[in-house]
């Protein structure tokens, strides 16, 4: 049987913002403040989704608490207000929000971001009105534990099964799958198609334009 989705989650960076390079330049201005050799862009990539604190960890296996601080530290200073690369929304992103809302879908963020960040993001593009809710890694578990999804999925007062993640990484996908909810992939952000396939999403959109059509197909199928 088919579900009948009334929420649905998207991640931000990778999925709604492309922010990708801004990141990555972050994390290897924060290298340098530290005095480390900066890595290069594929290996920030695969952590892109994570909160701070998991993925300097993985960056960097052993990293003791004060690493980790000072290194959280330091990538915040450098995303916030030390770097100049140029963020912003995918293409069609406003539009596709404004549909799902009209269709009486919920709609939420679950991000890797810390607070201050997504906030930041959400007043520069102007879509916190859209969503209903909102969770952070820094107030919550980072992915792929289902903490901030299980808590938007109480917020909103719905159930996993009537729960919809949307993602670019496995991060994402594997989120949904250990709070019992539904997930599709989005193949233009930082995880590769075959990874996101690995996961047996529903689809897999290459854009994000295509969702309310897909929706809607899945809906007239059930």
């Amino acid at each position: 049987m088919k579900r009948e989705f009334s929420l649905l989650v998207f991640d931000w960076d990778g999925t709604l913002m492309d922010s990708e390079a801004r990141i990555v330049a972050s994390m290897q201005r924060a290298m340098r403040t530290l005095a480390l050799d900066p890595l290069p862009a594929p290996a920030i990539r695969r952590i892109i989704g994570l909160g701070i604190q998991e993925a300097v960890c993985s960056l960097y296996e052993g990293a003791d608490h004060d690493f980790v601080a000072r290194f959280a530290a330091a990538y915040r200073e450098a995303f916030m207000h030390g770097e100049n690369v140029a963020q912003q929304l995918f293409p069609g992103v406003g539009d596709v929000l404004d549909e799902l809302e009209r269709d009486g879908y919920l709609l939420a963020v679950a991000t890797g971001k810390g607070r201050a960040g997504l906030d930041r993001g959400l007043e520069a593009t102007g879509l916190a009105p859209r969503f209903h809710a909102t969770r952070c890694a820094d107030e919550s578990r980072s992915k792929p534990h289902p903490a901030m999804l299980e808590e938007l999925i109480s917020v909103c007062g719905v159930t996993p099964t009537a729960t919809l993640m949307i993602g670019d990484t496995t991060f994402d996908l594997e989120m949904a799958r250990n709070a019992g909810a539904a997930a599709i992939g989005v193949s233009y952000g930082v995880h590769p198609e075959a990874h996101l396939q690995a996961l047996s999403p529903l689809t897999i959109l290459d854009r994000i334009t295509d969702l309310p059509a897909w929706l809607r197909d899945y809906r007239a199928a059930a």
